[in-house]
């Protein structure tokens, strides 16, 4: 009897979660775990990638044990990953020289100031790599490691220590770790390091040599959907890993956007709006990213234009930890309701700079246009509007670059159960927003890649029929009052710039 199931292990920047999926791609089991967040100081975000490992092994046993299910029914096994994390350990006892340096994290201006002192600017190297240079991606976050922690570019170029974004560190630890784990990554997560060249698929030998870093410390760039290798560690021994893709581009596979200007936007900690482009790296003008979406084995690679926003379901949290004024996240709902508007008030959520279309590092957030009227209805209004607005920002670009204007936008995370968010975005875009039965698609996207690999799904038309409509908004905000909200939304974001005076390369 053929395995019943295909399982993904999606590890996300707050927690991760193990899915199984059936054929019909219906979710059978999910468990998830949430990780410890380390702020060690203002801008560095950190997590513990033992714990992570840790976590990943224990949702993988739990998820079996809710299906009743053991290894010999699974297929095969997807990874799909927080992107640009970056995690350096000895080969040799499989220790982290450090956290693991989180996408979030904006130690590295300094690095990128350096680089970014030279002609061409801060998009010197966008033509090769589709990134501008930002504290965002996980070369410069590599460099800051090579630099800081005592030893380590030493051990680095005579090859004791190894690079990973978190796809490939669980790769290494699932196949076996110090015992002969595989080091590999896909190509969408090396396209997330500004180090890889976007046409070659491959690492680049004068990037690594402008940016500093040793070519031994690096990953072998596989495809997105291949056989990475086999599980020799846990409760899946013997199970094929058979994908690996960063979330955002599995999100986008999950949402069977496989055409050239289908588009999706996750809403998650952060949110990001992926368009394909079809097997054309399109440059973007108008602050946007040019990323790999995904390749399969064998075929030539399909691209994306992204705008990443670093701050959304993130200030949900904020609200919750910080301030105190809700006590779980989905009272920001029911709060924001008990008023009609934002009663003037605008929240950029800035906290780790400004990503698409800006790209300030030195932005810091602000709430303006405060009046003794507002009161906490209002800033939990405006906490979910920063994401709308935010969003919007990165439509128009999209727009510009693509000159296809977006007619409807799929949806999928953990805020698109808000339906308030939902319809605000709607009114904000003037488009359709379109909700999915399934909103977990980014371990849909890493199980249908796996299952693509290991023939439980013929091909990607099969995919489509499975993809199905919970709910649509439609815009009923008059544009006027759209386009005026969206002003005082510029002006508000205009007062985030230069908060912090970034300092300059010695």
């Amino acid at each position: 009897m053929p395995p019943k199931y295909v399982a993904a292990l999606d590890q996300g920047t707050t927690s991760t979660r193990c899915i199984l999926f059936d054929a019909a791609g219906r979710m059978v089991a999910s468990e998830h775990r949430e990780h410890e967040q380390i702020y060690p100081q203002p801008g560095w975000v950190e997590h513990d990638a033992k714990e992570i490992w840790f976590r990943s092994d224990q949702v993988i046993r739990r998820a079996l044990q809710q299906a009743g299910a053991t290894a010999s029914d699974v297929a095969a096994l997807g990874i799909t990953n927080q992107r640009e994390t970056t995690v350096v350990w000895d080969r040799h006892t499989g220790e982290p020289i450090c956290n693991a340096i989180v996408w979030q994290d904006t130690r590295s201006d300094v690095i990128c100031e350096e680089l970014a002192a030279a002609p061409g600017g801060q998009d010197r190297f966008r033509d090769t790599t589709g990134l501008p240079i930002a504290p965002y991606f996980s070369g410069t976050k590599l460099r800051w490691i090579l630099d800081h922690v005592p030893g380590a570019r030493e051990r680095a170029e005579a090859g004791a220590l190894l690079f990973g974004t978190i796809d490939t560190w669980l790769i290494w630890q699932l196949t076996g770790g110090t015992a002969g784990g595989e080091h590999v990554t896909d190509v969408t997560n090396a396209s997330r390091t500004l180090l890889m060249d976007l046409q070659t698929l491959a690492w680049c030998p004068e990037l690594l040599a402008e940016i500093g870093i040793p070519e031994p410390l690096l990953p072998k760039i596989l495809p997105s959907s291949a056989i990475y290798g086999e599980v020799r560690v846990g409760a899946l021994a013997g199970v094929p890993i058979a994908a690996a893709m960063g979330d955002q581009q599995a999100a986008t596979f999950g949402q069977t956007c496989f055409a050239p200007g289908e588009a999706k936007n996750t809403y998650g900690t952060g949110n990001f709006l992926l368009m394909n482009t079809g097997q054309e790296a399109v440059r973007s003008d108008h602050g946007l990213i040019t990323t790999v979406g995904y390749q399969l084995d064998g075929a030539a690679p399909a691209y994306c234009l992204e705008g990443s926003i670093a701050i959304t379901g993130a200030l949900v949290q904020w609200l919750r930890d910080n301030l105190g004024l809700i006590t779980g996240s989905s009272e920001v709902e029911v709060l924001a309701s008990t008023v009609d508007d934002n009663g003037g008030c605008y929240f950029v959520p800035a906290f780790s700079g400004l990503y698409a279309p800006h790209w300030r590092a030195e932005a810091r957030g602000v709430i303006a246009g405060l009046t003794r009227f507002v009161q906490s209805g209002h800033i939990a209004r405006a906490v979910l509007e920063a994401t709308a607005f935010q969003s919007r920002e990165v439509v128009d670009a999209m727009n510009q670059d693509s000159g296809v204007p977006l007619e409807a936008l799929k949806v999928d995370g953990g805020m698109v159960v808000n339906e308030t968010l939902m319809q605000f975005q709607a009114d904000l875009l003037g488009v359709p927003v379109i909700r999915p039965v399934v909103t977990e698609t980014t371990a849909l996207g890493a199980a249908y890649a796996a299952g693509l690999a290991t023939g439980v799904w013929p091909g990607i038309d099969d995919l489509r029929e499975h993809w199905a409509e919970d709910r649509r908004w439609l815009p009923q905000m008059p544009q006027a009052e759209r386009e005026e909200l969206f002003r005082f939304w510029k002006k508000a974001v205009e007062r985030t710039f230069d908060w912090v005076d970034v300092p300059q390369p010695k």
